[in-house]
């Protein structure tokens, strides 16, 4: 998968530069950096937040992986997820989805029940990236794999079908699709799987919903995705980007809306790395989250080529991101 090394430190630097900014509101954050946001990492290791943490367990459970199918695959993501949820560097603010689902799954019960079901926070898709670079996956098994590692934690369809899109967003944009592109590419994929329901992958999930069939069920994740998106388009058209993007996109706490800012953060400026970086920090809402999946965007079109060299070394967990990122690349 070419640019899986840009994407996944692109996903770092993001987070880092949000971590300081995520619960501070715009007027704050223009008054310490300036409208253009934070653009130098600080901290030697500059520090990243749970996003990174739980994105790093999602890639080494499939990297550990002898196959990926969902018999393999869960029970790996499941300790992954436990081992990162007592272990002492989760001291970033954690979602409380997060660790509600990681206390549930840890007595062995169906992850289906211990899921969080109606949640459709940003953490079902901050930690989506790597199931995008991954190479080699079918069309299916990477839809699949998406929304498994969503639904452990998140249960809500929504959270479900943005983790999707935005795992396909970074396939599409590390396999040439220009930025331009992406944004009719994801709505296209958004109505072609409003009625899909992977069951080999989710199993008996749709019953902890009110929905009355697989179908129903998912067909509101994908509708409610699929709204996120056209508010992108309108505000890219509108033309106007100055100021705070949760504005235009929304503030990113939940799924959709995390997808939603960081695509919008993203195509205003898709060549100036750095800067889309910059503006996913300097938002009012879910910054970290936001700059993260932003600075994955770009990082997957762009490479390791869009990032100052001397970060590679200052971020945290290089070490980790590098050895995923020389098994993709």
């Amino acid at each position: 998968m070419r640019n899986a090394a840009g994407s996944l430190f692109g996903l770092a630097y993001g987070d880092a530069l949000g971590k300081p900014t995520e619960f501070e509101d715009y007027t704050t954050i223009v008054a310490r950096y300036g409208p253009q946001g934070p653009r130098e990492l600080t901290g030697h290791p500059a520090l990243v937040t749970d996003d990174t943490q739980m994105a790093l367990a999602v890639g080494e459970a499939i990297l550990a992986a002898p196959e990926i199918t969902p018999a393999s695959v869960e029970p790996l993501l499941r300790q992954a997820f436990l081992d990162w949820a007592v272990s002492p560097d989760n001291n970033r603010a954690p979602g409380n989805t997060c660790m509600q689902a990681c206390a549930a799954l840890r007595d062995g019960r169906p992850w289906q029940q211990a899921t969080v079901a109606g949640s459709k926070g940003c953490g079902a898709n901050m930690r989506v990236t790597p199931v995008g670079l991954a190479p080699g996956l079918s069309d299916d098994v990477r839809a699949g794999l998406a929304q498994l590692q969503a639904g452990l934690t998140h249960g809500h369809p929504t959270g479900l079908a943005a983790s999707e899109l935005t795992a396909y967003a970074c396939t599409w944009l590390a396999g040439g699709l220009k930025p331009g592109d992406l944004l009719e590419a994801l709505r296209e994929r958004a109505d072609s799987q409003r009625g899909v329901y992977h069951e080999a992958w989710l199993g008996d999930l749709w019953k902890q919903s009110s929905a009355s069939s697989p179908a129903q069920f998912i067909a509101r994740g994908w509708d409610e995705t699929a709204a996120a998106l056209d508010r992108v388009r309108a505000a890219l058209a509108a033309g106007d980007f100055a100021g705070d993007p949760c504005l235009a996109t929304g503030e990113g706490w939940i799924a959709e809306e995390a997808l939603a800012t960081a695509l919008y953060c993203y195509l205003i400026s898709p060549d100036e790395p750095v800067a889309v970086l910059g503006r996913g920090a300097a938002s009012s809402g879910d910054s970290d989250s936001i700059a993260c999946l932003a600075g994955a965007f770009a990082g997957a079109a762009l490479g390791m080529e869009a990032w100052p060299a001397a970060w590679q070394e200052q971020i945290e967990y290089a070490d980790r991101l590098t050895r995923l990122a020389e098994a993709w690349d």
